[in-house]
């Protein structure tokens, strides 16, 4: 939303008569309780979900009487804000979280707006293990009804699977069909000889594209010629391939709709897959490597398919970059976390459409006995490359696909550590990213020796580091006790009989550990330098200002 929307989205919210079960208003003038604006979060999506509404709002900043603007300090700085996106992520069902957080600066004072997505269908949303709902206007635990009323949407409702009355096998692309008869035969090669006896509406029925011969959206989807897709409105199915040069500028783009079988190839052609080289650990010869491993792209890319939420009504993207490939999809990801995935190795229990999944399977598009997204986490550990990225905020699943070595150490400790297993690997791989590690990815890596370091600024562990030929890096995030620092700094004085305050600075600049920024560095130095002048071994013989540090008078000598 531009902020002219935004306004506007606010005025209409106040003016409401009444708060509602989709609307909240919190005053929070100087702070709010995390656990309460967690179960507010619960309550909120899952009523969305049971009044039909796409989102909640909790507004902080106005009060909930006559909803006038009082302005909220809830946490001012806006990084502070995205973290809480994660934060809430962390302990909800399927790490949901909010669609956006709206800051307004009225002339009444700041406004905070939580655009919470509704609960997806068939899966009513928990905090901290338990389901918030609304009684009128009082926060309560949601009730038995409610959540099996929730939960029987995923079983009732199959969009994908709904029949489209007026729509005939002639609305059908004949080199899609084509295509779906030979795929269809490489995935069930006992069947083959049988495949190529049924016209086009047995085969169709047999693959579970249509239902006794009537048009499902499925069938548009996949195979419906570009001018059927009328057919499945307000709904799109589309793919839109954008490419972006180093700076993140528009460079091309392509628009790509049904038949869906087909929009996959075109897509996939579009993508340059440039060669990539890098030299091994080893030797003096580069090897050279594709960027993407096709395999991972066309999965990517059908995964989308198979789980976009089309009732959202939006188009599923591909984004090019110089280094990496940025795939997104409208709607929750089910099975709740990626790490589930891979470790479980299994297929899911539920799926959005369960219908154009299992058509899918059958033309050999996708794999639903699990096992994909494992895949293509294997195909970037042979290649040494990071893992994927994925990001389920805002209303959409995120997967990035790296195309290069972020980190030559890191690759090394792939290359030379073939007993560590897939789950270590994600985990490490999220510390050479400096992302966030739970409690038990902290405490596995640590009790393994696999990293060092204190929160957030882990590296890697010193049994690690000698095995790969990192002893240098780990030296360098490895910090010197402070009685060297303090030492170094006093001799320096002792020296030059006194040192400015950016001579310190460069003194022990470098000397610093690595996983410090340069704040962190200026707040360490600055906590050195208070430490010796108040156990009186130095003095500030400059201004505030320009502090000039000498050795304490009844300290110093000839």
């Amino acid at each position: 939303m531009n902020s002219i929307e935004l306004k506007q989205t606010l005025q209409n919210l106040r003016n409401l008569t009444a708060e509602n079960e989709v609307v909240e208003f919190k005053e929070a003038k100087n702070g709010y309780d995390f656990n309460k604006l967690g179960k507010y979060f619960s309550a909120l999506s899952n009523e969305a979900n049971l009044k039909g509404k796409p989102y909640a709002w909790l507004v902080f900043g106005v009060e909930n009487k006559k909803h006038h603007i009082v302005g909220s300090q809830f946490r001012p700085q806006r990084k502070d804000l995205d973290i809480l996106k994660s934060e809430i992520a962390n302990k909800t069902t399927n790490r949901i979280t909010f669609i956006e957080i709206h800051e307004l600066n009225e002339p009444e004072g700041r406004v905070v707006m939580f655009q919470i997505p509704a609960a997806p269908k068939g899966f009513p949303i928990a905090f901290d293990g338990h389901y918030y709902g609304r009684d009128d206007e009082e926060l309560s635990p949601l009730n038995l009804e409610e959540i099996e009323r929730i939960r029987a949407q995923a079983t009732t409702e199959d969009w994908s699977a709904t029949i489209i009355p007026d729509a005939t096998i002639e609305d059908l692309d004949e080199e899609a069909i084509a295509l779906a008869r030979k795929n269809f035969k490489n995935k069930f090669p006992e069947k083959a000889s049988e495949v190529d006896a049924w016209d086009d509406a047995t085969f169709l029925n047999k693959a579970k594209i249509t239902i006794k011969g009537k048009i499902t959206r499925t069938a548009i989807i996949l195979l419906g010629k570009e001018e059927s897709e009328h057919f499945i409105n307000p709904a799109e199915a589309k793919i839109r391939w954008l490419l972006k040069d180093a700076n993140g500028n528009d460079k091309d783009y392509a628009i790509i709709g049904c038949p869906m079988i087909l929009a996959v190839d075109k897509v996939y052609a579009k993508i340059r897959n440039l060669k990539y080289r890098y030299i091994k650990d080893g030797t003096l010869f580069p090897d050279e490597v594709n960027q993407y491993e096709p395999y991972s792209i066309r999965e990517a890319l059908n995964n989308c398919i198979a789980h976009q939420d089309y009732t959202k009504h939006g188009r599923i993207n591909v984004v090019e970059m110089d280094d990496q490939l940025i795939f997104t999809n409208l709607g929750s990801f089910i099975p709740g976390s990626v790490e589930k995935v891979v470790k479980e190795d299994a297929p899911e229990e539920h799926y959005r459409n369960r219908f154009l999944a299992s058509a899918m399977f059958n033309l050999k598009m996708v794999d639903t006995a699990g096992g994909g997204i494992k895949k293509i986490f294997n195909f970037q550990r042979e290649r040494f490359f990071p893992m994927p990225d994925y990001d389920f905020s805002g209303g959409k699943v995120k997967v990035t696909i790296s195309g290069k070595i972020l980190d030559i150490e890191y690759a090394r400790l792939l290359a030379r550590n073939r007993d560590l297993t897939l789950e270590e690997i994600m985990i490490l791989d999220k510390v050479q990213k400096k992302h966030e590690l739970t409690e038990f990815e902290e405490k596995h890596l640590k009790g393994n020796k696999l990293i060092e370091g204190r929160k957030p600024n882990y590296y890697i562990g010193i049994k690690v580091a000698q095995k790969t030929g990192q002893k240098a890096a780990y030296s360098k995030n490895k910090a010197f006790d402070k009685s060297y620092y303090l030492d170094l700094i006093e001799k320096a004085i002792r020296e030059h009989k006194s040192l400015e305050r950016n001579e310190i600075d460069e003194l022990l600049w470098n000397k610093l550990p690595e996983w410090m920024d340069d704040k962190q560095k200026k707040n360490k130095i600055g906590n050195l330098l208070s430490e010796l002048r108040m156990k009186e071994r130095i003095e500030n013989t400059g201004s505030f200002s320009k502090p000039k540090w000498s050795l304490k008078k009844t300290d110093k000598k000839v």
